[in-house]
């Protein structure tokens, strides 16, 4: 596959114009690209457009807007389109954004693949839907990939690159640019795995999290401060492996002090949990004492989870790594 770069001025297509969409189409206009989002249905383009002029003014304000263009600026490379050809003609790379669904995702790209030339990535912001089950049988399957993003996309810049097994590595390569290139902080998985990397690990606490307090070992509310006020401050600047090397004389040093300690606790963790039943409900209630499930109070809440989100990233950029 040819690799003609993505040196401005270029196009990206954003398929799909809800929240992760939208956040794509941010992303790569602060970037100086031009980008075409893309919606079967031109009201919610239309509506997409004007949340995204009022999220892109805030973050100016707030100083918090990416990229050296202003909000304007930036707002005038993004443009709507319902139409997919126009919206692909002459994109670089091409990012689908479409419900986690995978017969509509499989849809989609089988109509990409008719329409896409043979340099344009096709790229999908799936969770967890395998690459392998995505793009089988399309004609560019090796210009296809995963590019995973963290919700919501950003304020939290990891990006999953995972590829199907016919994917060219040259696809994988300018992918991984891109994402740098756009201030993301992409990871390469050398083979497709089901979840993925980040909802393994996420999984797999959540699964421990949930069997603490099913077994009335601690309550939900001091369970999330185990999280946040412990093992979180210290994962959102080193993970676990760092972890374990700093908290001992080295990697070597730590295996050698506490595997058996560990080997020993990892025994007693139970069966994968129901996440139903009396459960469910006893941690329902207890986050609604937090955060009421009406619309109204979870928007407040995740409006100040990405504040917080933002000035965390912002320090971040501001320490060496």
């Amino acid at each position: 596959m040819a690799s003609p770069g993505f040196s401005a001025p270029g196009g990206v297509a954003v398929v799909g114009s809800g929240l992760i969409g939208r956040s794509w189409a941010m992303l790569f206009a602060s970037a100086g690209f031009r980008v075409k989002l893309f919606d079967i249905e031109p009201r919610q383009v239309t509506d997409a457009l004007v949340s995204l002029r009022k999220e892109m003014k805030m973050l100016e304000l707030s100083g918090y807007l990416k990229g050296q263009l202003g909000a304007e600026e930036q707002l005038s490379l993004i443009s709507g389109c319902s139409d997919l050809q126009e919206a692909v003609e002459g994109a670089l790379h091409v990012q689908e954004c479409v419900p986690e669904n995978l017969e509509l995702k499989r849809k989609l790209f089988a109509q990409l693949d008719k329409i896409a030339n043979d340099h344009v990535v096709l790229s999908s912001s799936s969770s967890c839907l395998l690459p392998s089950k995505l793009f089988a049988g399309l004609a560019h399957v090796k210009q296809c990939l995963v590019a995973h993003p963290v919700n919501p996309p950003y304020y939290v810049p990891l990006v999953e690159l995972v590829p199907h097994p016919e994917t060219a590595p040259a696809t994988v390569d300018r992918t991984y640019a891109l994402m740098r290139r756009v201030g993301q902080s992409p990871v390469r998985l050398l083979r497709e795995v089901d979840g993925f990397a980040l909802n393994r690990l996420q999984y797999a606490v959540i699964a421990e999290a949930w069997r603490l307090v099913e077994e009335g070992v601690v309550s939900p509310g001091d369970l999330d401060l185990v999280m946040s006020d412990g093992l979180g401050l210290r994962y959102a600047f080193i993970g676990p492996l760092e972890t374990m090397h700093l908290n001992a004389e080295g990697m070597l040093s730590y295996c050698d002090r506490y595997s058996e300690g560990m080997k020993r606790v990892l025994k007693t963790f139970g069966p994968v949990p129901e996440f139903s039943g009396a459960t469910a409900e006893k941690v329902h209630q207890a986050m609604c004492v937090k955060v009421p499930d009406d619309a109204e109070h979870l928007a407040a809440r995740r409006a100040w989870r990405d504040g917080c989100l933002m000035r965390l990233a912002q320090l971040k950029r501001q320490l060496p790594q």
